[in-house]
């Protein structure tokens, strides 16, 4: 049993969730519609409408394709890298560029039914830093049923981060506002995470570019889906870094709580600032618990910290987290513990991305030995299996198949979900996006490339 540091949240965490309202901005759109008329339908079987499937991330379909005879269906060209997840809404999937682009496609044979262009990305040459170029849309945009519209951010010319809303059905841009980043830096910050829809807001965070060069300052905002009224933020009290930048992104818990994970701040010795860490947000994005290991300023030090994947939010109150440091944490919701307040721990593997998790087992993204589905049942924290040792995409579940990619490679393994058996493969030929994840349907594996998206049919 770990000793636990009681450290009073509202004491470590300074309030940074100050609601500001600017008004809705207007822009370029370049728009081509091929198709018209109300929206698809949805049947249960095509609805991936945000990242891993579910506001919990879970990434689990009841069902999806035969991982046996796998082979590529379709292959989509479009005009830029595919970095987040393709959508599934009914019969279309929905994939937004680097170069600013969001695109419907028929899921039947990849044919484009729309695309829109919303603004121009930022030339690599531009940025001060990073390995994205050009960068555009970065992080997986949502689908809100209630208005049939895609949410995207999209980063443009100028530095400016602009959330758009688009009808499903023809791509029309509806929504359109800049979204000011809350540390004033925007030209340092680049929005990775994937998009959440929770009470009628979208959140997103924002972290660093690749090489953590600038004064950027990791952060989460919540902008109502309508495009208007107040934007809520949390910036992360600490004087530099802290990314907010896992694919995964802000994952939805029980209370309406939005847990995120935090990466490494400046500070290296105590006070502690808020970094390397999780925590869980009121849906004003007010700090209400925290959880940071022990080893929180050594992290900070050795860039080691918990922000390199998405926690995995349980159902049964229990919180998985993996960083860049390898040690796995079993973390109790809502409190999660404060400062080495963990259930339990144990050395696993450094983690990168979004895990897929359904009932106690939890599927880790490794950056190094391939894929592991641990066990958290009975509060411990066991290891059934691991996969191949370049499977290091985020994985998701279809059925008895669990979907993970090697974007060194391009390869895509469908493993047996009882063991972590090769029952299928293919080989793309081509390396994929860091930290692909598949998207599943009854019949098709979609994933983003450096080019497009590509599907698979068993």
């Amino acid at each position: 049993m770990h000793r636990r540091v009681a450290v009073a949240v509202a004491l470590v965490f300074l309030a940074s969730c100050n609601p500001s309202a600017p008004g809705p901005s207007s822009g370029p759109v370049s728009h081509t519609s091929k198709a018209s008329g109300g929206g698809p339908a949805a049947p249960e079987g095509a609805r991936w409408f945000t990242y891993h499937r579910d506001a919990a991330r879970s990434g689990v379909a009841a069902r999806g394709p035969s991982a046996r005879r796998v082979a590529v269906a379709w292959r989509a060209r479009l005009d830029g890298a595919v970095y987040g997840q393709p959508l599934v809404v009914g019969d279309r999937v929905i994939a937004a560029t680097e170069n600013d682009s969001v695109y419907a496609l028929a899921s039947a044979d990849g044919r484009i039914l729309w695309r829109t262009h919303v603004g121009s990305p930022v030339p690599g040459s531009d940025l001060p830093c990073g390995n994205i170029d050009p960068l555009g849309i970065t992080g997986t945009p949502v689908y809100d049923p209630r208005t049939r519209r895609i949410f995207a951010v999209a980063e443009t010319t100028g530095y400016r981060h602009v959330l758009v809303g688009l009808d499903v059905a023809t791509g029309k841009v509806e929504v359109r506002r800049v979204v000011p980043t809350p540390d004033g830096h925007p030209r340092y910050d680049q929005q990775r995470t994937a998009l959440l829809l929770l009470h009628r807001r979208v959140y997103f965070g924002f972290g660093g570019l690749f090489g953590d060069c600038g004064p950027y300052v990791g952060s989460v905002v919540g902008v109502p889906a309508s495009g208007r009224g107040a934007i809520f933020s949390y910036r992360v009290p600490t004087t530099a870094r802290a990314g907010i930048w896992a694919t995964g992104g802000p994952t939805a818990g029980s209370g309406g709580s939005i847990y995120v994970a935090i990466g490494n701040g400046a500070a290296t010795s105590a006070p502690y600032d808020g970094s390397d860490s999780i925590v869980a947000l009121s849906p004003g994005l007010e700090p209400r618990a925290f959880f940071a290991p022990r080893t929180w300023a050594a992290d900070n030090a050795s860039d080691l910290d918990l922000g390199s994947m998405s926690p995995a939010v349980l159902a049964g109150g229990r919180v998985l987290a993996v960083g860049k440091r390898g040690v796995a944490y079993l973390l109790r919701a809502p409190r999660l513990g404060g400062i080495g307040g963990e259930l339990t721990q144990r050395s696993l593997c450094p983690a990168f991305g979004g895990p897929a998790h359904r009932g106690n087992v939890v599927y880790v993204p490794c950056l190094q030995g391939g894929l592991a589905a641990v066990s958290v049942a009975r509060d411990r924290i066991e290891v059934l299996w691991r996969g191949p040792a370049g499977a290091a995409g985020s994985p998701a579940v279809g059925g008895d198949t669990v979907w993970v990619a090697d974007w060194n490679t391009g390869d895509v393994f469908g493993l047996d979900r009882a063991n972590g058996r090769v029952v299928g493969r293919v080989a793309l030929g081509e390396p994929l996006p860091h930290f692909a994840s598949p998207t599943l349907t009854a019949e098709l594996v979609l994933i983003g490339t450096l080019d497009g998206v590509v599907a698979l049919r068993g």
